[in-house]
C-alpha cells in the first residue's frame, strides 16, 4: 500500500469538490455481451458466479483508481483489492458476505471461492473486518434483467469502496446480455476510468480463453 499525492491542482480541486459531497458516489449500469464467458465456463465446469467474480475483480485490479481509497484526507493505493461478495445461506433466505482473497491464478481462486463459499452457507456473516478497506462489495441479483441499482450505505462518513452488482442475462438478438452496474467515488474515480472498466471487462468476457487460460 501506498499514499498518493495528487500535484495537479485541477484534480486536487476535483477530489475535495466531490469528497466534500454528503453522498459522493455514482452509477453505472450498462449491458455487457456474456455469451462466450458463458460458453467457457459451461466447457471448464466452472460455477458461473465465481468465474464473474474473479474476472469483476481482476478488471477492477487492473486500474489503479479502483485500488485507491480514502482514509480522513489522505489517499492510498492498495496492490491488491479482494472481491467481497453475497452467496445464498442455508439458514435463512438472507445473503451472508463472502470475501476471497484475490488471486491472479484463476485455478487458485476458484479453489477459495468454493471453500469459502461453502462456510459461510453454513455459518453466514455479514460483517466486513474493522479498519480494512481493501474491499470490493459485489452482489448478484440474478430474478432481474436491471437498467438501474442503489445500494444501500452509511452517508456520514461514507466510504470509498467500489460496488459491483450483477443480473439476470438475457437474449439480444443473436447476442447474450447481462446488466452490470458499477458503483465508485467520484473524488477518486471518474467516468473515463469507469468507461475503462467496462472495455478491459468486456474484452475479457468475449475472449476468455486468451486471458482466463
Amino acid at each position: 500500500m501506498k499514499v498518493i499525492t495528487i500535484l495537479n491542482p485541477h484534480r486536487k480541486k476535483h477530489f475535495e469538490f466531490f469528497n466534500a459531497m454528503n453522498h459522493p458516489h455514482f452509477n453505472i449500469t450498462a449491458n455487457v455481451e456474456i455469451g462466450p464467458f458463458l460458453k467457457y465456463t459451461n466447457e471448464k465446469q466452472m460455477p458461473f458466479n465465481h468465474a464473474l467474480v474473479y474476472v469483476l475483480a481482476k478488471t477492477a485490479n487492473e486500474i489503479k483508481e479502483f485500488r485507491w481509497r480514502i482514509r480522513d484526507t489522505t489517499i492510498v493505493e492498495h496492490e491488491a483489492v479482494h472481491p467481497s461478495f453475497t452467496v445464498p445461506t442455508k439458514e435463512t433466505e438472507v445473503f451472508s458476505f463472502c470475501t476471497v482473497a484475490f488471486k491472479k491464478d484463476i485455478a487458485l481462486f476458484m479453489a477459495s471461492a468454493k471453500q469459502i463459499s461453502e462456510d459461510m452457507f453454513n455459518n453466514p456473516s455479514i460483517e466486513d473486518e474493522a479498519e480494512r478497506d481493501d474491499y470490493l462489495f459485489m452482489s448478484a441479483i440474478p430474478w432481474i434483467s436491471f437498467t438501474s441499482i442503489q445500494h444501500a450505505m452509511n452517508y456520514h462518513p461514507h466510504d470509498s469502496v467500489p460496488r459491483l452488482s450483477w443480473g439476470k442475462f438475457h437474449k439480444d438478438g443473436s447476442s447474450t446480455k447481462m446488466p452490470v452496474a458499477v458503483q465508485v467515488h467520484h473524488a477518486l474515480v471518474d467516468g473515463r476510468h469507469v468507461g475503462a472498466y467496462f472495455e478491459q471487462l468486456e474484452t475479457i468476457l468475449k475472449s476468455p480463453n486468451k486471458y482466463l487460460d
